[in-house]
């Protein structure tokens, strides 16, 4: 995804005047001929994530429209409150595009971690967040983002679903009767296997927000079950689906990334995934646990 980023901005400057990308040194290599092309609208501001947005939000108000990368930790963790100020109290919009997700750089350590950057997020209004699941439908929501002055923000991951899903909003892969799973962005590919049997609903979603509680109510079937899939901190939605049912009795398992206890290994992403329970058989267990606690 994030080498679709890249090739995909890089075509994307040369055809608006517009546009400038900011980054923080990641990434400044395979943009240098980019740079080269357009030395004032490729910008590298070094090792200063603070910097990265204070720029961004300025760019924004002359009118340019920016596009900030670099990983999660140091996109909205580290200059959090640049993102407060500069681009939301200012009434600014910008596109900020992360690679790296949770614990995509687990071999990088806890420094190179984010699972809590979209549930961050939320506490500034406003933004629209992308979780894109595979690289064709990162190219298509970076697309997408560019034209306007809105916030966006667009999460990559190295993990990927074998196959694009180019609907908007929540689409609809399998229908069922005893409730509704929800799989956001790259967890797609173990939430089906871990739904196989169950009768139940699976969604999908790259647009998480707005969270599209429309469809979500749409996708009710005899039961108000709902399951979330995040490849973020766990329950990160679950005020939206709370919101959406608000009228109605219904359970809520949120599964992601673990609150209860840090995970404080190095590893793989498969690693981190089995000790989040964000694998096939960690899955199918949770799910399989969940909707036979309902029937008892």
């Amino acid at each position: 995804m994030r080498e679709t980023f890249l090739s995909t901005m890089d075509d994307a400057l040369a055809a608006d005047p517009r546009l400038v990308l900011v980054l923080a040194d990641i990434s400044a290599a395979s943009m240098a001929r980019a740079q080269r092309r357009h030395p004032d609208r490729v910008l590298n501001v070094g090792i200063r994530e603070q910097t990265l947005i204070g720029v961004t939000g300025g760019l924004a108000l002359t009118g340019m429209r920016p596009v900030a990368h670099s990983f999660p930790p140091f996109l909205v963790e580290r200059p959090y409150e640049q993102v407060k100020l500069d681009l939301t109290h200012q009434g600014v919009g910008a596109v900020l595009v992360s690679a790296g997700a949770s614990y995509d750089m687990s071999y990088a350590g806890r420094t190179h971690q984010s699972p809590a950057d979209v549930a961050l997020l939320d506490t500034v209004p406003g933004w629209t967040v992308y979780v894109p699941g595979h690289p064709a439908e990162a190219r298509r929501l970076l697309l997408e983002s560019l034209p306007g002055d809105c916030s966006v923000y667009l999460r990559l991951s190295v993990q990927a679903n074998a196959h694009p899903h180019l609907g908007v909003g929540f689409q609809t892969l399998r229908d069922g009767r005893r409730g509704v799973v929800l799989a956001v962005g790259p967890v797609l590919d173990r939430v089906l296997p871990a739904t196989e049997g169950l009768d139940v609903t699976v969604l999908y979603a790259n647009t998480i927000r707005p969270f599209d509680g429309k469809a979500l109510r749409a996708a009710i079937g005899e039961s108000a079950d709902v399951v979330l899939v995040e490849p973020y901190l766990a329950g990160t939605s679950a005020h939206h689906v709370t919101e959406a049912l608000a009228d109605l009795p219904h359970r809520l398992l949120s599964l992601g990334v673990r609150r209860d206890a840090e995970v404080r290994l190095y590893g793989t992403p498969a690693d981190h995934d089995a000790a989040h329970g964000l694998d096939v058989p960690g899955l199918t267990f949770a799910l399989k646990d969940f909707y036979d606690r309902a029937e008892r």
